[in-house]
């Protein structure tokens, strides 16, 4: 980066100096926590980049958020460049990353690093050890001072150089282009698993919104009755999580501008035909979010969406062709990404649509041909036939009328069959110049 040789030169001069003198004044200040030492990193990350800011979480920690949102000023507003979670002086992080890379983290510490492992762009440090982590692969690490045994600090030289270069390269951060439906549904993925996370921990340790307690009630009501126990807080929040990253992706393939896609304003592009996504997405991605501690990660959803290059993606859904809804079939690769045990529970396979095609009109045909069912899948006509009734001890039998031709698609999965089936009933009627509008 051609940046970095203008930053080695201030690095070594102003910044660094300012930095390790107010380590050090508050280190010997006595009785210091991890948060007195979030003002010094602040500026030190400030003053290394023209545009950078660094927003200490301190109100959304305690939910499971990052100690920093670093993000860099744009036309459009803020845009998320990275996280900084920070521990207290000393404290061992390489102890906590081997804890961390373990399937099941035996700490606190190990289990909150592994979760934010899954962020785009990580710096994890103790304000004198730095590790700097993209997509959860640690990419450098370098120790600036220690604590001697009388409490004073001592500067590791060597390593300063090192330091410079990595966070430089933190700060100018650019995540790759996401231009193919695997790519986008791994990156929503990621954003969508710590919006999770975090509703989880806000109900665990009682700092949930009156927004997500009165929504956790309206899906308890509508949906799942027993939504409200203890035990399915996780359920909730994935049923939330995923209304959010999917709700965003509908809205975004439905934007057409003026202006850059944003949270803000995301549920007008949610079509009128689905008007209980429409009114509960202006409720969940309005100004309420705000003070949310998962705002940021929805924010850079919609930020993930806005650069990704939607039209390449939709191109694998035969956008083009008008054949298939790519906010329908996305839905296969998104949950493979996101929780491939529930995509196998619930059934979520999407069929290409030519051997979609293929079934649909293999079975009109046999209707008309061998069934007597002239009109094939589009037929309207009943048939009667009887069922008996017991009436206590006595039996009778009783004339009912059925549809002649009945679907039924046990594993509905993505509806794709149901709307094949759909659409050629509307060529039939559209052949027979009688389909209306």
């Amino acid at each position: 980066m051609a940046v970095i040789p203008d930053l080695r030169t201030r690095f070594m001069a102003a910044p660094l100096q300012t930095y390790l003198r107010e380590i050090k004044k508050t280190l010997q200040s006595g009785g210091a926590t991890e948060r007195s030492y979030y003002p010094a990193l602040k500026r030190f990350l400030e003053d290394l980049v023209p545009g950078i800011t660094a927003t200490p979480e301190t109100k959304r920690i305690e939910c499971g958020v990052p100690d920093f949102r670093i993000s860099r000023a744009s036309s459009h507003g803020p845009l998320t460049v990275g996280y900084v979670e920070a521990k207290d002086l000393e404290k061992p992080l390489d102890k906590i990353e081997k804890d961390a890379l373990r399937s099941s983290p035996s700490t606190v510490d190990g289990e909150q690093l592994k979760r934010y492992l899954r962020l785009d762009n990580l710096l994890f440090t103790n304000f004198l050890d730095f590790r700097w982590y993209v997509d959860g692969e640690r990419r450098g690490v370098v120790s600036l001072a220690v604590v001697d045994s009388d409490g004073k600090l001592g500067i590791e030289q060597s390593d300063a150089m090192w330091l410079t270069d990595i966070l430089a390269a933190f700060l100018n951060h650019k995540p790759q282009d996401v231009s193919t439906p695997k790519d986008l549904a791994l990156r929503m993925a990621k954003l969508t698993h710590t919006i999770r996370d975090i509703v989880v921990t806000a109900f665990e340790t009682d700092k949930a919104s009156d927004m997500l307690r009165y929504l956790r009630g309206a899906f308890a009501k509508t949906l799942i009755p027993d939504l409200e126990k203890t035990e399915k807080t996780s359920e909730f929040a994935d049923m939330f999580a995923q209304t959010l990253a999917y709700g965003l992706f509908a809205a975004r393939c439905n934007h057409q501008g003026p202006g850059r896609f944003r949270r803000l304003g995301a549920a007008r592009e949610i079509p009128k035909t689905n008007p209980f996504l429409r009114e509960l997405f202006d409720t969940i991605t309005g100004t309420r979010l705000d003070d949310e501690p998962f705002a940021g990660f929805v924010d850079d959803l919609a930020q993930l969406l806005a650069d990704c290059d939607m039209a390449a993606i939709l191109e694998h859904f035969g956008k083009r062709t008008r054949k298939e809804d790519p906010v329908v079939h996305f839905y296969e690769t998104f949950l493979a990404a996101y929780d491939p045990k529930i995509r196998e529970m619930r059934g979520v396979y999407y069929t290409p649509e030519p051997v979609v095609s293929y079934i649909v009109r293999s079975v009109d045909y046999l209707l008309k041909a061998r069934f007597n069912c002239p009109a094939g899948l589009a037929d309207t006509r009943t048939i009667e036939y009887e069922r008996i009734e017991e009436d206590g001890k006595q039996q009778r039998r009783v004339k009912e009328k059925a549809p002649r031709v009945l679907l039924l698609d046990p594993a509905c999965g993505t509806g794709t069959f149901l709307y094949a089936v759909v659409d050629h009933i509307r060529d039939e009627f559209k052949r027979r110049n009688d389909a209306g509008m």
